[in-house]
């Protein structure tokens, strides 16, 4: 899981902050106050990782990835170049982190239960360099000592930075480091010229490994069809559009792998666990994906509305059902330990299901121990979360809820939402959905004149 961001000089934010990061984080706020920003900013470490490209520094994006932000002179705060962007994020490891002595494989030399990353990043109108970057950690929570191992240009050179951990140089001609691996790796030439670095490349991997187990879904999802088509693949996702998540609900039709509730109980489908959340949003009675014909690729989606309807086409039903399922969907799809980014979630659908959707976020982080990210305007499923602090059903601590707005100068703030035991949130932001008083005031003031002047 995610556990803190940070950034400076990033789009319209000249510095977050220190961002904390829960099983459920929220960003609300007025429009343009930077949220899908930090939502961005993540997409942009991903699809770096996922570049084909070493030597890119940063893959800003194209028209196949998750984000296009132009050139770094558009991701600069204030477009002011030269200009330096820095991020950190922090993060824990599905499974405690362990590095063997590179000296005796036998010994463990570290246990990390949480890793840290951080990175600048140069730029002119020319070029973008990497002027550093490092991975520190502590072995448990009363480890005192930090470990740090990064790289750091100096005269236009690169040099390697240590601290905890003494790093034995090959005999022979000490020679200048190439520059990094991207934004965050080792160049492989650190192997041949030390002798026990050869445990930097498992912090690199693990940097890896958490963008590789971050999924997101975009605002903006695909209308529902007549009919779709599966050829026995299984995708990655649900895609940046939902447009996979039937494919994926097919892929996942023999798998009895989401769990109930806590403890061992019965299992459901993905199929299944789709149409019962839809009953209990009552959005719809009965969910099912069908062959057209018998060995054929093409699938149809058949729904009811209740228990007596007839059977129809998911296209010949609200619009709401075809935008909620693919939030679903990746919520029970992606493996478990899985960070999911949502833009705008409830986009198309009633206050009752926007609500519910803040009921599937706790299933799906109590269950199968999913983070989710999510930027929206919704009212409803705030409410719904804060109902289910005060109800027990989610700790305060497992929910980081923040509101962002920009001062004078256009640069964003953010906010951190206070929440009590009981779930309230005891730093209400001053219009922070409206000025609802001021609108009931408003309408109670003209319906008054109405009456005098008749």
């Amino acid at each position: 899981m995610i556990t803190e961001l940070y950034a400076e000089q990033f789009k319209s934010w000249a510095s977050t902050g220190q961002v904390r990061m829960a099983p459920i984080t929220g960003l609300f706020g007025t429009n343009s106050s930077g949220k899908t920003s930090i939502l961005q900013l993540l997409l942009l470490l991903k699809q770096t990782v996922e570049a084909a490209d070493r030597q890119r520094v940063l893959h800003t994006g194209d028209e196949r990835t998750y984000v296009d932000l132009g050139t770094f002179f558009d991701i600069i705060h204030a477009h002011q170049i030269p200009s330096t962007l820095t991020v950190a994020i922090a993060w824990k490891p599905a499974t405690e982190l362990r590095i063997l002595d590179p000296t005796d494989e036998r010994r463990v030399l570290f246990s990390i239960p949480e890793l840290r990353f951080s990175t600048v990043i140069k730029g002119t109108e020319k070029a973008i360099w990497v002027e550093r970057f490092e991975y520190s950690f502590h072995t448990s929570q009363r480890d005192t000592q930090q470990y740090r191992f990064g790289m750091r240009q100096v005269d236009q050179k690169y040099e390697l930075e240590t601290e905890g951990y003494e790093l034995k140089r090959t005999r022979g001609r000490p020679a200048a480091l190439p520059a990094p691996t991207k934004c965050y790796g080792f160049p492989d030439q650190v192997n041949a010229y030390y002798q026990n670095a050869g445990f930097l490349a498992d912090l690199v991997l693990a940097f890896e490994e958490m963008f590789n187990s971050v999924f997101y879904l975009g605002p903006l999802r695909e209308y529902p069809q007549r009919n779709y088509t599966w050829s026995g693949q299984q995708p990655q996702d649900v895609g940046r559009r939902g447009e996979l998540a039937i494919a994926a609900i097919l892929a996942s039709r023999e798998k009895r792998t989401i769990k109930i509730g806590k403890g061992k109980r019965p299992t459901k489908t993905l199929e299944e666990r789709v149409a019962q959340w839809m009953r209990d949003l009552d959005l719809i009675h009965d969910f099912s994906v069908h062959p057209i014909a018998e060995n054929r690729k093409s699938y149809e989606v058949r729904l009811r509305l209740t228990a007596h309807s007839p059977e129809v086409l998911i296209t010949d039903v609200g619009f709401g059902v075809s935008q909620i399922l693919p939030v679903i969907v990746l919520c029970y799809y992606a493996p478990e330990g899985s960070t999911i980014i949502l833009e705008q979630p409830e986009i198309h659908l009633h206050p009752h299901v926007q609500a519910g959707l803040a009921d599937i976020f706790i299933d799906a982080i109590h269950t199968r121990n999913i983070q989710i990210i999510l930027e929206s305007h919704s009212e409803h499923l705030l409410r719904r979360l804060q109902r289910r602090i005060a109800e027990g059903a989610l700790s305060p601590k497992q929910a980081a809820l923040y509101f962002c707005t920009t001062n004078r100068q256009g640069a964003s703030q953010l906010q951190p939402l206070q929440l009590d035991q009981y779930g309230n949130i005891t730093n209400w932001p001053e219009n922070f959905f409206g000025d609802e008083f001021g609108e009931i005031a408003a309408m109670q003031e003209a319906a008054l004149k109405r009456q005098i002047g008749s």
